[in-house]
């Protein structure tokens, strides 16, 4: 499952191939939407929840709220059915669905002006640490790239090859687990990969109030 962009999305991997997935882009209501997301896909697998071994979730980077949602279900599920949770770069999904076999770049949409972005080798090999910047900043380390992804999409003069995928797909991220999983990769913890501090902010200085 993921819940990094804009898509709220869920699929079941049997270990060869995606068996059921469920997707849906509104930025605003992950929390809504991710648990009747894995309920359609287990009941189109017809399997129960206790079938599952383990658990992919996107870790992002992605906005504060919508990131949550995904980890907090995914490490309940995983402590509930007593199976492990494995973090997956959310940017490395899209790269992966992406499928090519040249070097590019994933850019999400951070909103902000800004987007998330990280450079690959190829559809399984990243090559530099998720950032977060504005678009004119990394004009030159990306413009001769193909880019993929919401964020190039919003900013052609930064990314003029832009592309789809648009978002993560659960599918994606699960069959590329599913590879490092074979191959005894590691994987990332479950925790958020925020890289900026959230909005709301505790104040440095309260104001001073004395009575008259």
């Amino acid at each position: 499952m993921d819940t990094a962009t804009p898509a709220v999305t869920a699929a079941l991997h049997d270990g060869s191939a995606v068996v059921a997935e469920s997707s849906r882009v509104d930025a605003r209501r992950h929390g809504e939407l991710l648990l009747p997301a894995v309920d359609r896909v287990l009941a189109e697998a017809g399997v129960k929840l206790d079938a599952v071994t383990g658990v992919v979730v996107g870790v992002g980077p992605g906005p504060y709220t919508g990131l949550r949602v995904g980890l907090v279900t995914a490490t309940t599920f995983a402590s509930a059915l007593g199976v492990p949770v494995h973090g997956v770069c959310t940017l490395d999904g899209l790269a992966y669905a992406a499928g090519l076999d040249e070097p590019f770049v994933v850019a999400t949409d951070a909103r902000r002006k800004e987007v998330y972005w990280a450079r690959y080798e190829n559809a399984r090999t990243r090559v530099s640490d998720a950032a977060v910047d504005r678009p004119a900043d990394i004009a030159e380390q990306v413009a001769a790239l193909p880019a993929v992804g919401a964020g190039a999409l919003l900013y052609p003069q930064t990314f003029p090859d832009a592309r789809g995928p648009e978002h993560v797909s659960a599918g994606a991220l699960a069959a590329l687990a599913a590879e490092r999983l074979a191959a005894g990769e590691d994987f990332l913890d479950p925790l958020p990969l925020y890289l900026r501090r959230p909005d709301a902010q505790v104040p440095k200085n309260y104001k001073v109030v004395t009575p008259r």
